[in-house]
């Protein structure tokens, strides 16, 4: 943790989501220099920021390195199943998180679990590295009847009274599906929420970026958020439609590309929410020493 001498309750601290929201892995273009705005911009005394991604520790070390990203001073991380302080390159697994979300297993850990599913031959267990006692996650042929499996997972779930949530995806660079199976409570919102309170933050000083379908608990709820510019339609849509929803639209932002003349995709998109929501921040931000032309 940096900046000791201020008080938690007066630092900004800034929550975003990793790929395609600060790693700038989508399709569409980067702003040049937006990465070294927002690294100088997260050095400040005043601002603490927190990854909050589906990776694993090591697959979040890799982003650092591979995108000269600014050391955290929190992880978020494993789909919201652990959160980490950081500090002098330690990292220190928060139990007081694992005890949350340990409620709606009812005692039950990884390798409990995973003994309901053993019979069922469409699964396959993830590398250890992508388990965690809270994580249990499989591969599985894109081609099954997903509704199905998620169905009888579901029930053998319920018939033990067990609240989790089940992830599928599609890993499109190997064609393989994927399922997380983790607490219930273990959601991007409720880590957010909890890192907030735990730390003494100030709600009027936090922002949370994303840029998917994944985010959008977070970006309809009260917490000042940014969706950045180079999100689908179909999210940006979702996100407005939620937000009014809930009478929160005025804790969502939609990054357009307005800031230092960015085009508000990746991390230009979470400096313009920053500015728009605390706006004192330009002044930092415009102090870089070069701007895209």
């Amino acid at each position: 943790m940096k900046s000791n001498q201020i008080p938690t309750n007066e630092h900004i601290l800034i929550c975003t989501d990793l790929d395609r929201t600060l790693l700038p892995n989508g399709v569409q273009p980067e702003s040049p220099h937006a990465r070294d705005y927002f690294r100088k911009l997260v050095e400040r005394p005043e601002v603490s920021v927190s990854y909050v991604t589906g990776r694993h520790r090591e697959l979040v070390l890799a982003a650092i390195e591979e995108y000269q990203l600014p050391t955290p001073d929190y992880v978020i991380g494993d789909v919201g199943t652990s959160i980490y302080s950081i500090a002098n390159d330690q990292w220190l697994l928060w139990d007081s998180w694992q005890q949350e979300i340990g409620v709606s297993w009812h005692g039950l850990t990884h390798d409990s679990l995973a003994s309901l599913f053993t019979d069922l031959d469409s699964l396959r267990i993830q590398e250890s590295e992508k388990q965690n006692i809270y994580k249990l996650s499989y591969y599985a042929a894109p081609t099954i009847n997903v509704e199905a499996l998620l169905n009888e997972i579901q029930e053998r779930l319920e018939k033990n009274s067990i609240a989790a949530s089940l992830i599928w995806s599609i890993d499109e660079t190997t064609n393989t599906g994927l399922l997380d199976i983790l607490p219930a409570a273990a959601t991007k919102r409720h880590a957010v929420e909890f890192l907030i309170n735990q730390q003494g933050y100030n709600l009027e000083n936090t922002l949370f970026a994303g840029d998917s379908g994944n985010d959008l608990p977070v970006l309809s709820s009260p917490i000042h958020s940014v969706l950045v510019a180079n999100a689908t339609n179909e999210v940006r849509e979702q996100a407005r439609q939620m937000a009014m929803a809930q009478g929160t639209e005025d804790a969502l932002y939609l990054a357009s590309g307005t800031l230092l003349g960015m085009n508000g995709n990746y991390s230009a998109g979470i400096l313009e929410g920053c500015v728009h929501y605390l706006p004192a921040t330009l002044a930092w931000i415009d102090e870089q020493p070069q701007r895209e032309k």
